[in-house]
């Protein structure tokens, strides 16, 4: 049988599109990635390339800021590292399902160096329905007028997850346009105690009516007083009424506080991913 790894084209995008529909949680970025309309219908999409069977769709992958292997078998991810390799590191993640990540990982890990660091085991969670528990009547959605609160909780977040600052590099006005892109599209939410931000939350990702939550923050002095618990399930409750029918996040597995929260709201395991960074 031929087979070969290409751009996804106009022709085949319907194909991958029913990939993405089999695992909407699972394949939100990408569907949000289709779904943007960025550069429109063209005849070829650089970024997301195909494993192709006899003209079939059988796997993808997104080659962006982040590499998201979309139901790939062995060989595929075999044919995929190849050009990977090839084309060698330009991305700043490798995240996905976990079995499909570490593998494809293992393959890359001799061409594209060490990375910073591999994290194997992050639980997906999900939510459909609002939660039981009490609501926090002080989250809103943030505005404009938050940011220079905000964008500084932001740069200790991600500084505090990922490794890194976003600000490093000469990045910090990027990453206040992106906070302030957020906001204004209403994917934002703030608590304040008084004029003291204590909590903050984004939708990072919609797609095929998921919306992904990222960036869920306490400030430090605040964790463990009650706060994450009625803050996030109004997050949930905005979301579900506003934004997408199903919210979902994935957390690192050693993080027993977040995921004691999110369990304590009404999340639910549905998958596991795992996030190699560089």
């Amino acid at each position: 049988m031929a087979h070969e790894v290409r751009a996804i084209d106009a022709q085949s995008i319907s194909q991958l599109q029913s990939l993405i529909a089999q695992d909407p949680i699972r394949h939100c970025l990408l569907a949000a990635r289709v779904e943007s309309g960025s550069g429109g219908y063209r005849n070829s999409f650089s970024d997301l390339l195909g494993y192709f069977d006899d003209g079939k769709l059988k796997s993808a992958l997104l080659c962006g800021a982040n590499v998201v292997p979309v139901n790939t078998s062995l060989i595929a991810r075999q044919e995929f590292a190849s050009v990977l390799s090839r084309s060698g590191r330009r991305s700043s993640s490798i995240v996905g399902p976990a079995s499909e990540v570490l593998d494809l990982w293992s393959r890359l890990s001799f061409s594209w160096g060490s990375a910073r660091e591999v994290r194997e085991n992050q639980p997906v969670l999900a939510m459909r329905e609002p939660s039981g528990v009490t609501i926090d009547d002080e989250v809103r959605y943030s505005t404009l007028a938050d940011l220079d609160e905000l964008v500084p909780a932001c740069v200790a977040m991600f500084t505090e997850e990922v490794g890194v600052s976003p600000n490093s590099g000469g990045g910090a006005s990027a990453y206040r346009n992106r906070v302030a892109e957020l906001v204004s599209a209403r994917k934002s939410f703030v608590r304040y105690l008084g004029d003291e931000l204590v909590f903050k939350a984004e939708v990072g990702t919609v797609g095929s009516e998921v919306a992904q939550v990222q960036g869920v923050w306490v400030k430090p002095e605040y964790r463990g007083k009650g706060i994450s618990v009625p803050a996030m399930a109004a997050v949930v409750k905005y979301v579900l009424a506003d934004i997408a029918p199903v919210v979902s996040l994935y957390v690192n597995n050693f993080n027993t506080p977040a995921l004691a929260t999110y369990r304590n709201v009404g999340f639910e395991q549905v998958d596991t991913f795992a996030t190699v960074l560089f």
